[in-house]
């Protein structure tokens, strides 16, 4: 039965108490008010809990529809209904444009008034469960959420503050797992555009074919299977965020694109002639060295000096030691909650053991560790160093990593991970790219840049 709180404004008693007996039946509570004057009373005290106004056009003080951007202003997730005595088409017309959900006919709209009503406040409730989710996903990007106690974080995340409200592009760079999404994400909760798109992009994710169509969209017939217009992930982040991830991957040509977008705000779809104007900030983020890679010609330098107007580096996990414990924590209470087990925290040796680890995948490293230490744990007791993987369980019995283990190179810490991530999934190369965050090109790319088995 439908649920919520329904305001009815109209100066006719007996019609007023008709609607609300009707409506109560369906399990609704009724509100109601004579006037304009009064139903504003009414919508102050309780807008946060009506889905619908059902307000009469004709009333003793005001015109309804003259009244509605009023009702909207001080309930903005509320539907209104509007009844009128004799309907014209041209104040339907009007009625409808100034924002109301319905305009209906005092007694001809009996079969179909409950369906309308239900509609309208089916709509409302989506518009408030959507405003709930957009503040639960704001509340969950903030640099406030982030865990971690260590000085290289906050630095980090000072610098992230400063540039956030304005529209400088950022460069984010670090190694891959740090969390250079997440400064991305935090970054635009904290601007101007935070009510706009966030959009994300694996540049290494998409055969490079691919790339440029689904950036910029395409003309129907730009090529063979274009049968209609696309529209891109640059048009889909207007007025927003668009965050491209392992930026190096892009080919040049479309580097230089994406140079015209840093410059005029504008590009050209594939098969069009005329350009596009949008309205983005640009966010990037690589784990290359873009500085030498553009000074060895496989990065365009103009793009380069685009990107870097604010470059942030990302601290490596190992740079942080002082957030494997919180973070460490999080994860596990994570993973329990989800498989439904009560797991207490982390035994003194499996801390102990975790803070001594190099993590060469970062931080997604870390919660792979934990989410299978959560399942593999028993429930009611720490976590014991049993449940890690083998090079945790030597550490905690306080042997030494093999020599294999101990390269503090990244491009060694890099190798052990990925060599580790292919052993324990048997080969699957595409679920270790998901495990690591990057594209499948990426990955067979170092996988023979490393001499990794595959």
């Amino acid at each position: 039965m439908p649920t919520g709180t329904l305001l009815i404004i109209d100066d006719e008693a007996r019609l007023r108490q008709l609607l609300a007996r009707v409506l109560e039946l369906e399990g609704y509570t009724l509100l109601q008010a004579p006037d304009a004057h009064r139903g504003l009373d009414v919508l102050g005290q309780h807008a946060a809990d009506i889905l619908v106004i059902i307000c009469d056009v004709k009333l003793p003080d005001a015109n309804g529809v003259e009244l509605l951007p009023r009702l909207k202003a001080q309930a903005p997730d509320a539907e209104v209904i509007l009844l009128t005595a004799f309907g014209t088409i041209p104040d339907g017309v009007q009625a409808m444009k100034s924002g109301a959900f319905d305009y209906l006919t005092k007694g001809q709209f009996e079969q179909q008034f409950i369906v309308v009503v239900e509609r309208a406040a089916e709509k409302a409730r989506l518009r408030r469960r959507v405003r709930e989710l957009e503040s639960r996903l704001g509340q969950q990007h903030r640099f406030e959420t982030m865990i971690g106690v260590s000085e290289a974080l906050r630095r980090t995340q000072d610098l992230a503050r400063q540039v956030a409200p304005t529209d400088a592009t950022v460069l984010l760079e670090g190694p891959t797992g740090a969390g250079k999404e997440l400064f991305a994400q935090a970054i635009h909760q904290a601007s101007g555009r935070r009510g706009k798109a966030f959009v994300a992009v694996n540049c290494s994710a998409f055969p490079r074919e691919l790339l440029e169509s689904e950036l910029f969209g395409y003309r129907k017939g730009a090529f063979t299977g274009a049968l209609t217009d696309k529209k891109g992930l640059l048009e889909e982040a207007n007025g927003g965020t668009l965050f491209l991830d392992e930026i190096g991957e892009l080919e040049l040509n479309v580097q230089a694109k994406f140079l015209r977008v840093l410059e005029l705000q504008q590009f050209t779809k594939l098969g069009d002639t005329k350009p596009t104007s949008v309205n983005v900030r640009l966010v990037a983020a690589t784990n290359r060295n873009l500085k030498q890679e553009a000074a060895e010609g496989r990065f365009r330098p103009d793009l380069y000096y685009r990107l870097s107007v604010f470059t942030i580096q990302v601290p490596s996990l190992r740079e942080r030691p002082a957030d494997v414990g919180p973070l460490a924590d999080f994860f596990l209470q994570h993973f329990a909650a989800r498989l439904s087990k009560r797991l207490p925290g982390l035994a003194p040796e499996c801390l102990a053991a975790l803070q001594a680890y190099p993590w060469p995948g970062n931080v997604r490293e870390l919660k792979n560790v934990l989410e299978r230490a959560a399942i593999l744990a028993p429930a009611n007791e720490p976590l014991a160093a049993d449940y890690l993987p083998d090079e945790f369980q030597a550490l905690a019995a306080g042997k030494s990593l093999p020599p294999s283990a101990t390269d503090e190179s990244l491009r060694g810490l890099e190798a052990r991970h990925i060599g580790r991530l292919m052993q324990e999934l048997a080969g699957n190369k595409p679920e270790v790219a998901r495990r690591l965050g990057i594209g499948l090109t990426t990955l067979y790319r170092k996988l023979q840049e490393y001499g990794v088995e595959s």
